[in-house]
This record gives structure tokens, sequence and C-alpha cells, in this order.
């Protein structure tokens, strides 16, 4: 029977055709993954990979193996995540992701309201990349994240806890920085941020106003993919972004930006959300609590808080 790494060998190198660089990304020798492969052969009984100066290309059986490999590969991390799931949900443990700013000081009324129900459970904050699709894969290393709501997935439990003005992040040199607030139609046109590729777009969209624009912004620079790279290149001067209002209390520690309300911004709807496959007992409680102290939204989004 084959062994799993030599299925990671096999898909690493299919995936970028060559050996040398499967070797470069998984951390090992050349030889090592040419030896996995030809192992993974002998116990098929058929080639996948066929050798040529170039590198290494699928061979038509490997063409149908490929995806079988890969699915093996994605069920058996998985299983290593769910097991580590219960791990902690077992010794009173949630691992809660975010993006930004900590729960406790984003969502502290909620993060409160839990420590008090559940004094005996830790809540231990994960920071996260920015949401990709789909947000199952995205959630897979935690048990429950908050989020500014991210993709819409059947996979997955959205219970909304509040929603939350748009702050214009500015560098202190932009000419805007004196303003004490700006509208939507003064920035439009401005130079945003970008995000990573991997990111899911519409979300990205958001935060550089394209459902106030009706489209992707004039001028886009950078890539980010977290809070950390964004602040940096805010910090850099290379151009504005928005955020949740909250974003302000993590400004204050950055003299080089400033966060400026945007008055007719639509509000950020901020979500708590997790797998469906990882709603056990304690992450039950935790939504049960942010249905209780969450402002109800029917009918469309609330009203932003001042």
């Amino acid at each position: 029977m084959f062994k799993q790494r030599h299925l990671r060998y096999f898909v690493t190198a299919a995936q970028l055709g060559q050996i040398t660089l499967a070797a470069e990304k998984l951390g090992i020798a050349q030889g090592a993954v040419s030896q996995a492969v030809a192992r993974l052969e002998s116990d098929l009984g058929f080639e996948v990979l066929e050798r040529h100066g170039r590198g290494v290309t699928l061979t038509p059986a490997g063409e149908v193996f490929l995806p079988k490999a890969q699915a093996a590969l994605v069920a058996e991390e998985e299983a290593s995540l769910m097991a580590e799931s219960l791990a902690r949900i077992s010794h009173g443990r949630i691992a809660l992701g975010y993006s930004g700013l900590p729960p406790a000081s984003s969502s502290p009324d909620l993060i409160e309201a839990f420590t008090q129900a559940c004094p005996g459970v830790e809540l231990n904050p994960q920071e996260l990349p920015f949401p990709s699709v789909p947000t199952a894969s995205w959630l897979r290393e935690v048990d429950a994240a908050i989020s500014s709501q991210p993709p819409p997935d059947p996979n997955v439990s959205f219970q909304t806890l509040r929603a939350e003005p748009r702050v214009a992040l500015v560098p202190r040199s932009h000419p805007l920085a004196g303003r004490r607030e700006l509208t939507v139609a003064e920035v439009l046109d401005e130079t945003f941020l970008g995000f990573h590729p991997s990111i899911d777009p519409a979300w990205a969209g958001f935060w550089s106003l394209d459902d106030h624009r009706g489209g992707p912004a004039p001028h886009i620079v950078g890539e980010t993919a977290d809070a950390q790279q964004r602040f940096a290149m805010l910090a850099a001067g290379r151009g504005i972004g928005t955020a949740p209002a909250y974003a302000a209390a993590m400004v204050k520690v950055l003299p080089s930006i400033v966060a400026i309300p945007l008055t007719d911004a639509d509000p950020a709807i901020i979500t708590l959300v997790a797998r469906k496959d990882r709603q056990h007992s304690l992450v039950e409680q935790l939504f049960t609590l942010a249905g209780q102290i969450s402002p109800h939204l029917a009918g469309g989004p609330a009203e932003p808080s001042a």
C-alpha cells in the first residue's frame, strides 16, 4: 500500500512540473522526491509521471489518478484538523480566528458574555489572513472566527453580530489626513491598496468601495493578504483603504496612519462564523450567546452605531 507522503510528493511534482521545484517547496532533497514517485509507481503498477528534459508531465494514467490523490490528501488533512479541534474542545479550549484586531478588542461584549457563561473555557485568538473561498477552507484551522461578513458557504454557519461603520485609513502624509470626516465621493478616485489574488474578490472589493462605485477602483497598488501587511503598506504611504470603525483602535498606536469616518458608506456586517462540522457544544454556546446579544438586523443592515 502506498504512503501518504508519496502521494504528496507526486501531487507537488505534478503541479509544479519539475522534481527540482517540488523538492524546494517540500524542503527535501531532489532524490527523495524522485525515489518517492518511483516507489508510488511501483506500488500502483503504472507510471504517473513522464520524465523529460524540461521537467515532468502527467502520463494518461497519471491524469486520471491525480484528482484521486489530491482528494486523499485533502481527506487526510481534514481528518487531522478535525482531530485537533475535538482535542481542543475536550480540554475546554476554542481556537477563535480573527483578522486585524483580536476578538477581545473588536467584540468585547461577546467575549465577556462567553467568559461569564463558561468561566473554565479558554478562547485562544488566532490571526487569520483575509477571507478566501470557500469560506469553509478559510476556517479549516480554527473552531470559529469573527470577521466582516465572509463569502456565503453552505458548509458554514453565520451569526450576525452587528453593523459596523466604515472608516478610511489614510497615511498621515496624505492630503486628506487632516479631515475630521469624509464622504464616499471624496475618496472613490483615490489610489487604494489591493488584495492578494487568493482573497475573495467580492470581499476585497467591499473595502475598496466597489459597492458604491459599481466596479473596481481606478488606481490599485500592492497585494495584501492580511491586516499586518495592509497596515505596513498604509504606513509606507502606498495608498488608502477602508476598514471597520473598530480598526481605529489599532491606528492609535500607528502614528503614521489616521482613521477618518466615512459618513455615508454602507456599514460592514461583523459576523461570527464556524464550519458546520466543527460546531461542538462550546461553539454552539458561543453562537447562542452571539444571537442573544446581537442587534436584530431583519429587513437589512442595522443603523451603524456611533
